[in-house]
């Protein structure tokens, strides 16, 4: 089968592959229709998230039809439309009993302290294969394949596997209430979900802040109040919209890119806190290099982090669920602190809140698809992933069809 498989930082590859099949009695075999390129994915060919092996099927979005089944899944049959959630979980231990799927104690191969397990993933995630590819295995398919209604598409389907449910997630934990105040740094496909997800908790205002013209304009079609951070200072911005209060909630959507500003009015703002943290580093570790081998990519605090931290009112509430390596050690804890600030952050538990939106698309009280902005075929995406990491106008999320090979 065919499948776009890492090999190397900056070294991606379609080709010919083994088909997958089953290795536990709780597995499924998923014919992939279809698939998507995360942000998440781009982190591992850049190199910003280390660890990946070579060799491994990139890819942890995926939609198909259940093409084989072990005997212990009782709850599925084959022919079935399903979902896969990105996380993998076992469904029986006591985290996953209590909804954190991402923190389940039996899928990581690597031990109940390896953290989260997912497709496509570096060692330390499993690995798993992922699903950019034309067939999947699926470990523990009685929990981690949903079943999909006749009502809902594909296209809606794959836009459930992985980045609503995380979007939805960072504004559950960020703990929004009616009528709250809300910042979302990032507005890529996750940060749109956010607002979206918002929306649905009856956020009062929502502030959008990002630099692409074309993501910012996608936040404003939902009805958020958008902040170019090219154009102006998002956190004196905020402020002054706020009457010098601040955001009630905030949600880090960038991760690792930390949405380093190179231009505009927040640049000087970015370098000079950039500086001021390597000049104390230095005071309190003297033998250190900051730009040396252990500088890796997010050691100086992470501009959306710096923010969201600074535009929040007293006593608010920071959710970061943009991915972080765990080589990232810097965050502004005095700040924080200081204004009684509550942080709650990590992988999306996505077992748990798909079965609710899936049931929302099926109404149509929700339309994912509009924030779907390509459909290509699994032999492109390569020059998909090419188009979707230089962040060219207008290509916000891409979907993948294996189906579309033949």
């Amino acid at each position: 089968m065919k499948a776009v498989v890492f090999h190397g930082i900056g070294d991606i590859r379609l080709e010919d592959v083994a088909d997958p099949v089953l290795q536990q009695d709780t597995d499924a075999i998923v014919k992939l229709t279809a698939s998507a390129i995360c942000g998440t994915d781009l982190h591992f060919v850049r190199g910003t998230f280390p660890g990946m092996r070579p060799g491994t099927i990139l890819g942890h979005e995926g939609v198909g039809i259940i093409e084989a089944l072990g005997p212990d899944v009782r709850n599925l049959r084959v022919g079935d439309r399903v979902v896969i959630p990105s996380t993998i979980a076992c469904g029986t231990c006591s985290y996953c009993r209590s909804g954190y799927y991402a923190q389940c104690d039996v899928a990581n191969p690597n031990g109940k302290r390896a953290g989260t397990a997912f497709f496509g993933g570096p060692e330390m995630s499993g690995p798993f294969h992922g699903l950019q590819a034309e067939k999947a295995r699926v470990p523990f398919a009685n929990v981690g394949l949903v079943k999909i209604p006749d009502e809902v598409t594909d296209a809606q389907a794959i836009l459930l596997s992985d980045i609503f449910p995380t979007g939805y997630y960072g504004a559950d934990i960020a703990e929004i209430s009616p009528g709250d105040t809300v910042a979302v740094f990032g507005c890529g496909p996750v940060g749109q979900f956010a607002i979206l997800s918002a929306k649905l908790m009856d956020a009062g205002r929502i502030f959008a802040i990002d630099c692409h013209l074309d993501r910012l304009e996608a936040a404003r079609a939902q009805g958020a109040e958008v902040i170019n951070f090219d154009e102006e200072d998002p956190v004196e911005t905020i402020l002054r919209l706020t009457g010098g209060i601040g955001v009630d909630r905030a949600i880090d959507a960038v991760g690792v890119d930390a949405m380093h500003a190179h231009h505009g009015p927040a640049a000087k703002t970015a370098r000079k806190e950039k500086a001021e943290f390597k000049r104390e580093l230095k005071e309190v570790a003297p033998n250190t290099n900051p730009e040396g081998d252990n500088w890796v990519p997010g050691d100086a605090p992470a501009q959306a982090v710096m923010w969201a931290v600074q535009a929040l009112a007293k006593a608010g509430t920071l959710a970061i669920i943009g991915v972080y390596p765990q080589q990232m050690r810097t965050f502004p804890i005095g700040e924080a602190m200081n204004k009684n600030l509550t942080l709650n952050m990590g992988n999306c538990n996505h077992r748990k809140y798909i079965p609710h939106l899936m049931e929302l698309v099926r109404t149509g009280a929700v339309e994912p698809t509009e924030l779907l902005t390509h459909v290509q075929p699994l032999t492109s995406a390569l020059d998909a992933y090419r188009a979707f990491d230089a962040r060219k106008p207008g290509w916000l999320k891409v979907e993948l069809e294996p189906s579309m090979l033949t």
